[in-house]
């Protein structure tokens, strides 16, 4: 099954794809729906055409937003690190999300703006100090997410934060696919990443370090997850700061993030509008 955010004329709505058609459902969002509990086949609402949605990040407002670097042994070697024996977790805040073909606004004070491909899963249940067989039950469905990253902030300091968290940054969605129609919690996926059409990053996500339920068991022994937290996996190689030359966003190219048995993103980046 496939569930999505979309923007409405009285708010955001999650919706469920039928065909060409995506049935809104009663919830302000994906997180809203899957906190309820309730069967997502079993409630009807108005129809709207697949290719006319307005899509919304998946999750609007997530209680946590956390993500993996150094996942893919292919990134973590072109960056130059040795392989972690635990994962290397950082998060976002919720107002860095945006939409599947919302525009990536590149800040003025940012001049080395990164693409960042990534399998992300979002969370169906409360989990904490979850063994295998329940960190691998409390994956609600698999999204696409572009970990846009501004190196020049996230280098200035040991710490990634300030490089991974701009507002609006980060692109999630288009759908949330559920395991059994990408092949279970360890999906064997094609993630890439083009920008102006051209081929930046291509990997399979069966080359992650560390799994979806591993993930899940690690970092529910830290915090209780909630349904509708959002988790993002980690990039491949082909960054550009991995590039000779380094290689870096600038206004009007288009980052198109795929992941095969999931969707696409569509971003174009755009100047960041001053504050009024």
């Amino acid at each position: 099954m496939r569930v999505l955010t979309i923007r409405t004329g009285v708010g955001t709505r999650a919706a469920r794809i039928e065909g060409d058609a995506a049935v809104e459902l009663p919830y302000d969002d994906v997180g809203a729906l899957l906190a309820s509990g309730d069967d997502w086949a079993g409630a009807n609402g108005p129809h709207h055409a697949v290719d006319r949605l307005d899509i919304a990040p998946l999750v609007v407002n997530p209680s946590k937003v956390i993500c993996l670097g150094l996942n893919y042994r292919a990134h973590i070697e072109e960056m130059g690190h040795d392989l972690p024996a635990h994962p290397t977790l950082f998060a976002k805040f919720a107002r860095a999300l945006t939409g599947a073909r919302d525009a990536i606004p590149l800040p003025a004070g940012a001049t080395q703006v990164d693409w960042e491909a990534e399998l992300a899963f979002v969370i169906g249940r409360v989990t904490r100090n979850a063994r295998p067989d329940e960190a691998a039950a409390a994956i609600a469905g698999f999204t696409v997410l572009n970990d846009i990253s501004m190196r020049d902030w996230q280098w200035r300091t040991s710490e990634w934060l300030q490089g991974k968290t701009f507002e609006r940054s980060t692109p999630v969605g288009p759908v949330l696919v559920t395991p059994d129609e990408v092949g279970g919690v360890a999906p064997d996926l094609v993630v890439t990443c083009e920008v102006d059409g051209e081929l930046m990053q291509e990997a399979r996500t069966s080359d992650l370090l560390f799994g979806p339920a591993a993930i899940v068991s690690y970092v529910s022994s830290i915090v209780t997850l909630d349904p509708g937290d959002l988790i993002s996996t980690g990039t491949p190689g082909g960054v550009g700061a991995g590039r000779l030359p380094p290689t870096f966003l600038r206004p009007g190219q288009v980052v198109r993030t795929a992941i095969t048995g999931i969707g696409e993103l569509v971003n174009e980046c755009v100047p960041e509008r001053p504050s009024t």
